[in-house]
């Protein structure tokens, strides 16, 4: 049914109506509530107190209006009382208004109370006739839609479930029972309109279950089927990991040999792999990447590794051909930076199977480049690249097998949320000798004293980050720019090697300016944060973060893994003059961890999913009722039930299970269109 077809939403409505995505009254159950209006109980005058809001019966003792100075609109004052106290009711447009009401009549106001000239107020409260009859109710609040009234939102939302749209099940009914949850009929009625506040809560937690059921069903479907088929690449059963591992100036930590071992298993399984690394900065991610494409090459296959910037590839090259410089391995390096002549000779070698090992990167993934035999996939800084990336570089293989690193700690139950289709293992232990990074938040009274001690530091040699929230001054925003502490730092130390990069620049500029650092030409670099994913230097050993406040945590976290990446001691300045609860919170954070899971998860907590790690980019569906930060206890209750459910019914073929399959299709699109 159409809410055209509701009486009083006319052509004009509907049209409006249509622009927020609701058309048909099935729409309607979808668009809920954002807050509650609580009407459950008459408030007498004397308990009423600024700031509340509330449900009041009062008689109109008097009726009168004026100019409201500076507005130019006449308003209409009321002044009304019950037996226990008096209030002022206010309205713009006295002319509408006025005919609405009478002297010595009672009515029903609800409104937020204020404080005026004369004592307590309600300014434009709804407003109802007293009938002598009080029904308790609590009203829904929609999300606004111009043009169209609460009243109009409540009119369509009851029309809706009186058509009794909300009455048709939507998940099993063994589920519903086992799970102890309320039916979808009394979820959708008392999220519109409750009953009570356990009613309320029980249809909540109905409504986030289901969705947060379809979306984790989705995604295990889509994780199972990219990796049932037996046609991926079995390598050998050898010690090629474990001995590349041996070979290595250093030795790997308990969490890289554990993980190597669970990318092991996977190579020499006959199911593609489809593997998630996380690891901290500094962790030895790339140790872990470059024993696995040693396997690969080892067994005569090829691989790839992907990274977000030239500079960050190039690292990656330099650091590979170190690591098998006796190995007789044949490493290539692909960018758009590099000549036509350079990039038709890699391209070549690629294709006759000349080169085993490539890394590069978007370049990699263009239609020219062909590989001979490609069985192993890396992207490195995944949260830079999005899904389809990822496939299209698969694609060039025969079912190679995928892994996906990150150096972004991401809390494990949004990674399983995030990277569905996907396996995760977690570097969780730094190097030994690493030190921990000193970090203190300091406010901008103590900048000098910040700056001197950097100064000093270079006189010992070592290099200094400087991070700004903003390219420019910017009149509008009161905070730090790069380019203008650039301007200021060339004044205070006009002895020292100052630099400049920003996500303004050319890529050919930042990469050269950031070489230049690396290199030791520069002794002090200012940026923003194009260097959160940056190259290692571990001469650095000083970053100074102004404004820090307008940094998320986990984004502070990543600028101080800038440094401490050296046996030297490193520092990071937190200056921030913000009073809010927040900045300081966020701030006290940092300075106390250096646990970027911990970070993760609070940063998580502050800013949620969305603002945390960009979910859209990830092909996440987009939720209406649960809330990621907040719900995880219900999701991590409905992960065990679709891992049971999936178990006996992988592709929920079974009569019993069309109801889910159907939910899923609902959130994701057919499942041949969602890759499932």
């Amino acid at each position: 049914m159409l809410v055209s077809e509701v009486k009083g939403i006319g052509p004009k409505k509907a049209g409006l109506l249509k622009q927020a995505g609701i058309v048909t009254l099935e729409d309607m159950l979808s668009h809920y509530p954002y807050t509650y209006e609580d009407r459950s109980k008459i408030t007498p005058v004397k308990d009423v107190q600024e700031g509340m809001n509330c449900y009041i019966r009062v008689s109109v003792e008097k009726i009168s209006s004026y100019f409201a100075r500076g507005r130019g609109k006449k308003m209409l004052r009321l002044l009304a009382a019950d037996d226990t106290g008096t209030i002022e009711i206010l309205f713009f447009r006295a002319s509408f208004y006025e005919r609405s009401f009478r002297a010595e009549e009672s009515y029903c106001f609800f409104g937020r109370v204020s404080r005026g000239k004369g004592g307590l107020m309600m300014v434009h409260p709804e407003f109802e006739k007293d009938t002598g009859i009080f029904t308790p109710s609590i009203l829904p609040v929609y999300r606004t839609v111009k043009g169209i009234s609460q009243k109009d939102l409540r009119k369509i939302s009851m029309s809706a479930l009186e058509q009794e749209i909300s009455a048709e099940e939507t998940l099993p009914g063994r589920l519903i029972e086992k799970s102890r949850i309320c039916s979808r009929e009394y979820a959708l009625k008392n999220i519109h309109f409750p009953e009570d506040r356990m009613a309320f809560r029980r249809a909540k937690y109905r409504l986030v279950y289901e969705e947060l059921f379809f979306l984790q069903t989705g995604l295990f479907m889509k994780g199972r089927v990219s990796r049932s088929g037996q046609n991926g690449i079995s390598f050998s059963h050898n010690r090629a990991i474990r001995d590349f591992a041996a070979s290595l100036p250093y030795e790997l930590t308990d969490a890289q040999m554990r993980v190597l071992r669970e990318i092991e298993n996977d190579m020499e399984s006959a199911a593609p792999m489809q593997r998630l690394v996380q690891g901290d900065v500094g962790s030895g991610k790339t140790a872990v990447a470059a024993a696995a494409l040693y396997k690969a090459a080892e067994d005569g296959f090829q691989g790839v590794m992907m990274a977000p910037t030239e500079l960050l590839a190039s690292q990656h090259f330099e650091t590979f051909r170190e690591m098998f410089r006796n190995t007789g391995i044949r490493i290539g390096f692909l960018s758009s930076g590099i000549r036509a002549g350079e990039r038709r000779e890699v391209l070549e070698k690629l294709k006759r199977g000349e080169i085993d090992i490539l890394i590069g990167t978007h370049a990699v993934i263009q239609e020219k480049v062909e590989f001979r035999n490609l069985a192993l996939v890396i992207t490195d800084e995944q949260h830079r690249f999005g899904v389809e990336q990822r496939k299209r570089l698969a694609a060039k293989g025969k079912n190679p097998d995928v892994l996906v690193m990150t150096a972004t700690p991401i809390p494990r139950t949004l990674a399983v949320v995030l990277f569905g289709d996907l396996d995760i293992s977690v570097i969780d232990e730094l190097p030994p000798g690493r030190k921990k990074i000193e970090t203190r938040a300091v406010s901008p009274r103590a900048r000098k004293a910040v700056y001197d001690f950097a100064d000093a530091r270079i006189d010992e040699g070592r290099q200094v980050y400087v991070v700004a929230p903003l390219i420019e001054d910017s009149e509008a925003v009161d905070a730090a720019s790069a380019s203008g502490i650039f301007r200021s730092l060339q004044k205070r130390f006009p002895h020292r090697r100052t630099a400049l990069v920003h996500g303004g620049m050319k890529q050919q500029e930042k990469d050269a300016v950031m070489r230049a650092f690396a290199d030791g030409s520069i002794d002090i670099l200012a940026a923003t944060v194009v260097i959160e994913v940056g190259i290692n230097v571990p001469n650095a050993t000083t970053m100074i973060i102004e404004n820090a406040e307008r940094f998320g945590l986990a984004q502070l976290h990543q600028l101080r893994g800038r440094v401490g990446r050296g046996e030297d001691q490193s520092y990071c300045f937190l200056i921030t003059d913000s009073e809010s609860e927040l900045g300081k919170r966020r701030a006290e954070i940092i300075a106390s961890s250096s646990d970027g899971f911990y970070i993760a998860e609070k940063d998580l907590e502050m800013r949620g999913p969305g603002e945390f790690f960009g979910t859209r980019q990830h092909g996440l569906p987009e939720l209406t009722v649960a809330d990621l930060a907040r719900h995880m206890p219900i999701l991590n209750v409905v992960r065990e039930e679709v891992k049971d459910i999936l178990q006996a019914d992988p592709m929920l073929r079974s009569p019993e299970n069309r109801l889910i399959l159907r939910g899923v299709e609902n959130m994701f699109g057919k499942l041949s269109d969602a890759g499932i």
